[in-house]
C-alpha cells in the first residue's frame, strides 16, 4: 500500500497540484483507505508536524534574506568584491560566488540568493561582455552554497525532524560550502580563459575602497552574529535569527534608508505567503511520518539493505543516487521530511555519523535545484535572463559536475564536514 501512496503522490504532481496538497490528499486518501476514518486522527497528526518551536526560525531566516535582497545590501556587497576581483578575467563570476557566500551567512535559502545576486549580477555581466550562459550558470550555481554555509534552512528542516543538533549541522557546513566555492571559482576560470573575455582595467583608489568599507562593513556583520550567536551558545537559534531581523531593520532603514514603511510591509507579507506554503508542507510531512512509522517503512528498507549487504559505502552509493534522483522529480523539502527519517537510523547502525548523513543529504537535494524538470533555479534564472530553458541546461553541465565533485569528496571523506563540529562541540 506504501507504493501506492506515492504513486498516487507523482500522479497528482503530474497533474499539475501544489505539493503540499499532493501530500495531504495522498496521504488522506492512504488513511481513509486503511480504515482510519477519524479525523482525529488527521487533525493531531498534522498539529504534530508543525509542533517545534524551532520551526519559528525559518519565516526569520527567509525574512532577514528577503530584508537583505530589498535593501541595497546586495548590491552593495557585489561592488565591494568587485574592488578586489572585478579586474580579472573572471571578475564578476568571482564577485557572484563571494556575495553568494556571504549572503549564506544571513538567508540559508538557495533561491532567495539566487534571486538577488542574478537580479544585480546578470545586467552588469552582460554589459562587460560575458555571454547569458556562463552569467546565468554562475549566478545559480553560486546560490546552492545559500543552504549549505550556515545558517541553513534546509538544516533547520534536518534538525527538527531528526533531532541531530542544528548547532552541528551548521557547523558543518562550513567546509563543504567554502569546497563549493572553490570548485566553482575553478570551473569559471577556465571558462573565462576559454571563452577569451578580456581583464578589465580598473583605477582603484584609497579613498573608493574606505567608501565600500564604509557602505558594507555593518552589513557583513549579519552573517558574524547569526553563526556566533548559535555556535556559541549566547542565544537560541530563533532568538538570533530575531536580533539579526531587527538588526536590518534598522541598518536599511535608519543607516541606508533604502527602505520605507510600506517597503516593509510588502517584504512581510510576501514572506508570510512563502513561509505560510512552508508550514502547509510541515503539517501534510506529519501524516506521511504517522504513515511510514505505522507501516514500519523503516524496519522494511533497513531488512532490504541487510540483504543486499551494501556495506558503509554501498549504502552511501546508494542514497546519494537516490536523493539525486528524488531531487529531480519531487522539491527538496517533501523528500528529506519524508525520506530522511528512514534512512537515518540505517546510517547509524552501519556507523555513519548523523552530522555528516545529515550535511550531505542537504547538498544532494540542493544540487537538485539545478536539475530538470523541477529544478526550482532553473526557472528563476530563465525568468531573470530570458535565456531558453535548454540553453541554461547546456551552460550549467561544467558547474552542475563541479558540484558533484564536491558531494562525492565529502561523502567518502567525512572529516571534511566532522572537523569543525568535533572541534566545538
Amino acid at each position: 500500500m506504501v507504493i501506492g501512496l506515492f504513486a498516487m503522490l507523482f500522479l497528482l504532481i503530474g497533474f499539475g497540484v501544489s505539493i503540499w496538497l499532493a501530500m495531504g490528499m495522498s496521504g488522506m486518501a492512504f488513511i481513509f483507505l486503511r480504515g482510519e476514518v477519524s479525523l482525529r486522527v488527521l487533525a493531531s497528526q498534522m498539529i504534530s508536524g508543525i509542533d517545534s518551536t524551532t520551526l519559528v526560525a525559518i519565516p526569520l531566516f527567509i525574512l532577514a534574506g528577503n530584508l537583505m535582497n530589498v535593501t541595497g545590501v546586495t548590491t552593495r556587497l557585489a561592488r565591494f568584491a568587485d574592488f578586489f576581483v572585478g579586474q580579472f578575467r573572471a571578475g564578476l563570476a568571482y564577485v557572484s560566488i563571494v556575495v553568494s557566500v556571504i549572503m549564506a551567512g544571513v538567508s540559508g535559502s538557495a533561491v532567495a540568493d539566487a534571486s538577488s545576486v542574478s537580479a544585480v549580477l546578470h545586467p552588469i555581466m552582460r554589459q562587460r561582455g560575458y555571454d547569458d550562459g556562463y552569467a546565468a550558470a554562475i549566478n545559480i550555481s553560486s546560490a546552492v552554497i545559500g543552504p549549505i554555509i550556515p545558517p541553513s534552512v534546509p538544516m533547520i528542516f534536518i534538525g527538527v525532524i531528526s533531532g541531530i543538533s542544528i548547532g552541528r549541522l551548521f557547523l558543518g557546513g562550513i567546509v563543504p560550502g567554502f569546497l563549493m566555492a572553490a570548485f566553482l571559482w575553478v570551473v569559471s576560470t577556465i571558462e573565462a580563459h576559454r571563452k577569451g573575455y578580456p581583464r578589465v582595467a580598473v583605477k582603484r583608489s584609497g579613498r573608493e575602497f574606505l567608501v565600500l568599507l564604509r557602505d558594507t562593513f555593518l552589513a557583513v556583520l549579519a552573517p558574524v552574529f547569526v553563526i556566533s550567536g548559535v555556535v556559541f551558545g549566547f542565544v537560541t537559534l530563533v532568538e538570533v535569527a530575531a536580533i539579526t531581523n531587527v538588526y536590518i531593520l534598522v541598518l536599511a532603514v535608519l543607516v541606508y534608508r533604502t527602505i520605507n514603511l510600506q517597503g516593509v510591509f510588502t517584504v512581510f507579507r510576501n514572506t508570510a505567503v512563502f513561509s505560510a506554503s512552508i508550514m502547509a508542507i510541515f503539517a501534510v510531512v506529519g501524516l506521511y511520518q504517522y504513515i511510514v512509522a505505522s507501516e514500519q517503512l523503516g524496519n522494511q528498507v533497513f531488512t532490504l539493505i541487510q540483504r543486499l549487504d551494501l556495506g558503509r559505502n554501498g549504502f552511501l552509493a546508494l542514497t546519494m543516487v537516490f536523493f539525486l534522483v528524488m531531487g529531480c522529480i519531487l522539491d527538496a523539502i517533501p523528500v528529506m521530511l519524508i525520506f530522511f527519517p528512514v534512512l537515518l537510523p540505517i546510517a547509524i547502525n552501519l556507523g555513519i555519523d548523523p552530522t555528516h548523513f545529515g550535511v550531505i543529504t542537504v547538498l544532494n537535494l540542493m544540487i537538485g535545484l539545478l536539475t530538470p524538470p523541477i529544478g526550482v533555479l532553473l526557472f528563476v534564472q530563465t525568468r531573470i535572463s530570458g535565456m531558453k530553458f535548454s540553453d541554461l541546461l547546456r551552460a550549467l553541465r561544467p558547474h552542475t559536475l563541479a558540484l558533484f565533485a564536491v558531494l562525492i569528496l565529502i561523502t567518502y571523506v567525512p572529516q571534511l564536514v566532522l572537523w569543525i563540529p568535533n572541534l566545538v562541540f
